[in-house]
């Protein structure tokens, strides 16, 4: 096993330094270079460099070197978790250089407890309410679930939160979009403030973990069916194994094997989410900054956020393949094969 996670390990980091190289390729794609965009900007608030300054700015973030040396400055500097510089645009104001990191922190910590808060609602209530329509199948219930189902697995992600922030609006006198009232906007964290967060959290909790949830309920539902009819089950049975200890015991470690392999795109969907309910629901997440930096080419940004969920995606794959081992008992790593 040993071996096994070592190799897995090199293979992690070879898959994140190809990742690397095509988020800087990604980078390098726009007609121009990152400072004829600044320049774009400028011009659009009524301010120009002169010559000499963009000579300057050419020489100090190195946009004349030749493309190799560019990709191992930038990679250097990732190491230092130094991603370069974005412009903010703020109505006439001069548009500042900020580093890339300080625009992703302002909204990294947030889109983390977004995201967890979403998995763990559809993790909790997908896993039990598979089990049952497994263990009940062709009940009231089994029918009522997989009608909850495809019905949100069906409706759009944005539509789900239009209503529902309607709702909220009109029946529950609650603000909507965002997830802080007005008068915690900027404000330090206090209980006030993390009370108000939990409170607006459940719609685009509930708008992004529809589809997700239903989705697993019938993986779970399925997977399950088909252990349930396998001959150790039945041999289980015929011992007198009580019903509830087999299937939890054995079937559902094994039925599971799907749900726990989704760790490896669950993670990148921490920083992305859904763009578009991100947008709609005007939340301060990481996916809409995504979304400006790609219609803004705002190169360093863009590859910056690329590479992030690059490196997530390798980890979680990484993390999946190492739960897998403990969850599935039918899984050896030995040296024979």
């Amino acid at each position: 096993m040993g071996a096994y996670i070592v190799k897995r390990f090199l293979l992690g980091i070879f898959t994140i330094w190809v990742v690397s190289v095509l988020a800087f390729v990604i980078i390098q794609l726009p007609e121009g270079d990152w400072l004829d965009e600044y320049e774009k900007v400028l011009y659009g608030h009524y301010q120009h460099l002169t010559l000499g300054e963009k000579e300057d700015l050419r020489d100090y973030f190195g946009l004349n070197d030749p493309m190799i040396v560019r990709y191992g400055k930038w990679a250097w500097n990732v190491l230092h978790y130094d991603f370069g510089y974005t412009y903010i645009q703020g109505g006439f104001e001069y548009p500042a250089l900020k580093p890339v990191r300080e625009k992703i922190e302002e909204r990294f910590m947030l889109t983390v407890v977004l995201s967890f808060f979403t998995m763990a609602v559809t993790w909790v209530f997908a896993i039990p309410v598979g089990i049952y329509s497994a263990v009940r199948q062709h009940s009231v219930g089994d029918y009522f679930f997989t009608f909850v189902g495809f019905t949100g697995i069906a409706i759009p992600d944005f539509l789900l939160g239009l209503v529902l922030m309607y709702i909220a609006f009109a029946y529950l006198d609650q603000t909507v979009g965002g997830l802080f009232s007005d008068k915690y906007m900027g404000a330090q964290w206090n209980l006030d403030k993390i009370w108000d967060l939990i409170k607006h959290l459940w719609i685009p909790a509930v708008v992004l973990g529809t589809s997700g949830t239903a989705s697993l309920i019938r993986i779970m539902r399925n997977n399950l069916l088909d252990e349930l009819g396998r001959p150790y089950v039945m041999t289980a049975r015929s011992k007198g194994m009580s019903n509830w200890r087999l299937i939890l015991k054995y079937p559902v470690r094994v039925a599971s094997n799907p749900l726990v392999s989704t760790v490896g795109y669950l993670l990148p969907a921490l920083i992305n989410g859904s763009i578009i309910v991100s947008v709609v629901l005007s939340l301060p997440t990481l996916g809409p900054v995504l979304l400006g930096a790609i219609l803004q080419q705002d190169v360093f940004v863009a590859g910056a956020i690329i590479l992030m969920l690059g490196v997530l995606t390798v980890v979680g794959t990484f993390l999946s393949d190492m739960l897998l081992m403990i969850v599935d008992p039918r899984i050896k790593f030995t040296s024979k094969q």
